[in-house]
C-alpha cells in the first residue's frame, strides 16, 4: 500500500492537470483558478463577505480582494457595504450565468476522469476527503455542498 503521505502530492497532481485541461476555457471567461472558486463560493452564499470567502478557500485576504475587484470590474460581482467596513459580496445576472459554466466545465472534467478510471462520486474516497476538507474550513461549506449535490 502506498503512503498516505502521498495523498498531498496526489491532489496536487490532479489540482494541476484540472487547470492545464481547462485553461483556455478560463482564460476564454477572463478567469483564473482562484477567481472560480470565488465565484462557486459566492454562489454557494449569497451576501457573503469578503474574509469569509477568503477563509473558505484558504487563501490570502489581499489575494481574495485583488480577484474580488477584477470580478467586480468584469460585472461578475457586486459589493455592498456590510457591517463597519465589511463588504458583502453577491453575484450579477452575468455572475450567475459564468457561475453556470464554471459549474460545467468543473463537472464535465471530473465526469471524464471518472469514466476512465471506474471510479464513481459515491466512492468513500470521496467522502473522506470531504470530511477532511470540512475540518481545515469548518462544517459550513461540507453542508453547503451536500445542499447542492441534493438538487
Amino acid at each position: 500500500m502506498k503512503n498516505i503521505g502521498y495523498l498531498a502530492q496526489d491532489i496536487s497532481i490532479l489540482h494541476r492537470q484540472y487547470y492545464k485541461d481547462t485553461k483556455q476555457q478560463f482564460d476564454d471567461l477572463n478567469l483564473n483558478p482562484t477567481a472560480a472558486c470565488i465565484l462557486l463560493t459566492v454562489g454557494d452564499y449569497p451576501t457573503i463577505t469578503q474574509n469569509h470567502v477568503a477563509r473558505l478557500l484558504v487563501v490570502d485576504k489581499a489575494l481574495a480582494t485583488r480577484e474580488i475587484n477584477k470580478m467586480e470590474k468584469l460585472g461578475y460581482l457586486k459589493k455592498t457595504n456590510g457591517t463597519g467596513k465589511t463588504k458583502l459580496l453577491t453575484l450579477t445576472v452575468a455572475g450567475q450565468q459564468v457561475v453556470t459554466t464554471i459549474q460545467r466545465i468543473r463537472v464535465g472534467w471530473w465526469e471524464r476522469q471518472f469514466a476512465t478510471t471506474g471510479i464513481t462520486p459515491e466512492s468513500p474516497l470521496i467522502a473522506a476527503i470531504e470530511t477532511v476538507v470540512g475540518t481545515i474550513v469548518g462544517p459550513d461549506i461540507a453542508a453547503a455542498r451536500q445542499l447542492d449535490d441534493q438538487d
